[in-house]
């Protein structure tokens, strides 16, 4: 007896725990329950009345006695009658959400919990991300989890490996990065990101590529063009936000370094013999110089809360992006929130010894006086680093303009950003802006 009465109070709690859950603020639910209320209340006033009326044009029908339950008292049928029909409304609205809800319900998760943190990345804040490679992937990994409403805007000038071969043979941006932002967007990121990294093995036609550029790229042949295949495949990953290359022409990085031997500078084209060659980068350009922006990049940006440039390599995975005329006019107009997120180490063959200082001397060198509002640096070096790499030294009181560090290391994966420091930290610097002032 009470093993049985200490399973109905665990299923009461249950339910009562699910209750609460549903009727919490923000999920959009309690509403439309008010309305379902007042609506089936209008009806059973509606019918009341035309029974009235029935009763007084036809007092002796049979079927209005027992319709009515005149045979009980009047209480006793008002109790019988909003109890009934408030337990069949109540059981109709549970059993037809159930019904709705379950091809979109992850098992072990309340459909509750799964709608209110649906309705919360819905009004998330709206971002446009700026950049390329592992930096940008752990940036969007961390915000899908805040907003569905991203913008991931990618460098196309990469020429080496899976994404150079396919750019070449089939005149198509190169997939690489894309392919990354699209993985980490995705719902089931963890299975997904080892399909789109899985290489095939040497030996035949599709040796060293890569299955997620050969996805984008057979999209991309299907749809008829690049632009509609990345939305496709955005589509069919159920992603969180959008990705979206900077540009859709054909461009080339072309580097300037500086030669150990004579100090002058020579000129080096392709983003992956820049980062092999010997020397310093001192500046990079595109090879054409004015493309158009991908107009998509551009009004993201202009329509953002907020705009985060970085992390990611300065010169192969950021500049390219600033590079584009329409993308820096973009960032000097938009009304919203402009974050550099620097580097946390350095990056061997690209950014050797750089410091903070370094990094944002090289941006102005490229684009001008700085865009940004705020610059966001790393504050934890408690942990050692690969040999070859160090931390990217710099105290807020070491460098010009409004700078704010923060412990946003991965003990994980040293010399990488967490995903999910990084992301709280940024909405944290936007909702102190959008904060109204106290009186």
């Amino acid at each position: 007896m009470n093993d049985v009465a200490g399973s109905l109070w665990r299923r009461a709690r249950s339910a009562l725990r699910a209750l609460r859950a549903w009727l919490a603020p923000g999920i959009g639910v309690k509403r439309w329950i008010l309305v379902l209320v007042l609506g089936t209340l209008l009806v059973g006033l509606g019918l009341s009345v035309f029974l009235i009326e029935l009763n007084r044009s036809n007092p002796n029908s049979l079927l209005l006695y027992w319709l009515t339950l005149r045979f009980l008292d009047r209480s006793i049928r008002a109790v019988i009658l909003i109890v009934g029909g408030g337990a069949a409304v109540g059981l109709s609205v549970l059993a037809l959400s159930r019904a709705l809800l379950a091809p979109f319900q992850v098992p072990g998760r309340p459909a509750a919990e799964a709608m209110a943190a649906f309705r919360r990345r819905d009004r998330g804040p709206h971002i446009a991300a700026v950049g390329g490679g592992t930096g940008l992937s752990t940036l969007l990994r961390g915000l899908k989890h805040h907003s569905a409403n991203l913008t991931a805007i990618v460098t196309v000038a990469d020429d080496g490996g899976s994404s150079g071969r396919l750019r070449r043979s089939l005149g198509i941006p190169p997939p690489g990065d894309l392919r990354n932002c699209l993985a980490a967007l995705s719902d089931d990121e963890s299975l997904l990101t080892q399909l789109f990294q899985y290489r095939f093995a040497e030996g035949g036609g599709l040796n060293g590529h890569s299955f997620g550029n050969l996805f984008v790229s057979a999209l991309a042949g299907v749809t008829g063009n690049f632009e509609k295949g990345l939305l496709e495949a955005g589509r069919v990953l159920s992603i969180r936000g959008q990705v979206m290359p900077s540009t859709l022409r054909n461009v080339t990085l072309v580097g300037e370094l500086v030669d150990a031997a004579t100090s002058g500078l020579k000129r080096v084209e392709g983003e992956s013999e820049i980062v092999a060659m010997p020397g310093a980068i001192w500046r990079v350009t595109l090879n054409p110089e004015d493309v158009p922006a991908y107009p998509g990049a551009v009004q993201a940006i202009l329509g953002a809360d907020m705009v985060i440039v970085g992390p990611g390599s300065l010169f192969t995975s950021v500049l390219p992006n600033l590079l584009i005329r329409e993308i820096r006019e973009a960032l000097r107009a938009t009304t919203a929130l402009c974050v550099y997120v620097c580097n946390l180490a350095t990056q061997p063959g690209e950014t050797d010894g750089f410091s903070v200082s370094d990094h944002l001397m090289a941006l102005e060198r490229h684009i001008g006086p700085s865009p940004f509002d705020l610059i966001l640096v790393n504050s934890n070096t408690s942990f050692p680093l690969p040999e070859g790499v160090a931390w990217v030294s710099g105290t807020p009181a070491e460098v010009r303009g409004n700078v704010r560090a923060l412990d946003l290391a991965d003990p994980r994966l040293p010399g990488h950003h967490h995903p999910e420091k990084l992301a709280a930290a940024l909405l944290a610097v936007l909702t102190s802006r959008r904060a109204p002032l106290r009186m």
